[in-house]
């Protein structure tokens, strides 16, 4: 009996043996040549690698699987290791783009000069961090104050505040589960600058990922749960999670507790939870055709992509200065290298000088 033969063929995997045990061969097994042709082809293709945050990614999957139907000789690869870890393999020119939930940090901009690699800081949404709960939860649905955020969230809260009850008195005295990014987060950055007031400080007793369909699923299965991430991931399952409306105690941002949506966001009265989300282009891995293509084509498509994945697209005023800045190959960050920060117009920024640096003080994002 002749055995059966198995062809073990991955992307980038070109087989140069034909023959099967007990098989003798004198040319390709059938199926092999077209196999072999197909794997060339892939091993060939140019690969455009992005990395980073898991808020960004439902933007750069829609357009890099766009991008990929009318350029099929470009491969983009797409990887969600946070942030933070973007950054890590940004600065080591592991990659090409970075996507980013928050500006990029001081640590961030030194590793990135000491590998000589400068970028280009390309805002393209905005987003609001959205709280949430189970559906079943009626004692929290009138909201939180940013008050209430803090004591629940900061360092101090961790063995202390335990109970729903101990957040609020009158709600039940019910152990409090708590969900969100984890510490290689943007989203985590910025919420502990928005929320506590410092970057990176936080109780650590919460179940974190920097992937926020875990923290969807963590507070979907809870019926005593909060959780905290980008305003699509909760777009896109809202019939399974209740928001949270959140009063900043800012009465110019609107009275009461304001719920996050694309009016609120773009109109920066839903304080201090609403931000841009960025993607970072490495300005060596501009030279390669293909990449720029693949930013040309971001840029002029992410406004209605945007959309479709639930985020909010940039005002017409910023989108042109975005369009700008990619045109000249502006390097450097608008933000002036400092990380999260909240209440500050990212027009204005954009439109600064390029020697401006926004402060590092700066406390929300407007548009």
């Amino acid at each position: 009996m002749t055995p059966s033969c198995r062809w073990p063929l991955s992307l980038g995997l070109v087989l140069t043996t034909a023959a099967c045990q007990g098989t003798p061969s004198t040319g390709p097994a059938p199926g092999l040549a077209s196999a072999q042709a197909e794997a060339t082809t892939a091993a060939a293709a140019a690969v455009i690698k992005i990395d980073g945050s898991s808020t960004v990614a439902p933007i750069s999957e829609a357009v890099a699987e766009e991008f990929q139907k009318a350029n099929p000789d470009t491969r983009v690869t797409m990887g969600v290791s946070g942030t933070g870890g973007g950054f890590k393999k940004f600065c080591a020119g592991e990659i090409a783009i970075a996507g980013a939930s928050r500006p990029i940090k001081p640590a961030e901009v030194e590793a990135c000069g000491q590998s000589g690699i400068d970028y280009v800081e390309l805002p393209v949404a905005y987003d609001g961090l959205t709280v949430v709960v189970h559906p079943q939860n009626s004692w929290a649905e009138g909201g939180m104050t940013v008050a209430e955020l803090k004591k629940l969230w900061s360092p101090e809260a961790q063995g202390t505040i335990k109970t729903w009850a101990d957040v609020r008195a009158g709600w039940p005295a019910d152990e409090i589960r708590l969900f969100g990014a984890g510490v290689d987060s943007g989203t985590y950055d910025y919420f502990t600058q928005a929320v506590v007031g410092e970057e990176h400080s936080s109780r650590g007793d919460y179940t974190s990922s920097e992937d926020d369909n875990v923290t969807v699923k963590g507070v979907m299965s809870d019926k005593l749960s909060l959780g905290f991430f980008g305003y699509a991931y909760y777009a896109e399952n809202q019939d399974k999670l209740k928001v949270l409306p959140i009063d900043d105690e800012k009465p110019e941002n609107g009275p009461g507790p304001v719920s996050p949506s694309p009016e609120t966001i773009t109109g920066a009265t839903y304080q201090p939870l609403s931000r841009p989300i960025f993607i970072y282009v490495s300005r060596k891995a501009v030279e390669r055709p293909e990449v720029a293509a693949f930013i040309d084509f971001y840029i002029d498509r992410a406004s209605s992509l945007v959309s479709e994945v639930g985020y909010v697209p940039l005002t017409a005023a910023v989108g042109t200065l975005v369009k700008k800045r990619w045109a000249d190959r502006s390097t450097g960050s608008v933000f002036g290298g400092h990380g999260s920060q909240v209440a500050v117009s990212l027009e204005a920024l954009m439109s600064a000088p390029a020697s401006a640096a926004a402060p590092a003080s700066a406390i929300g994002s407007r548009p």
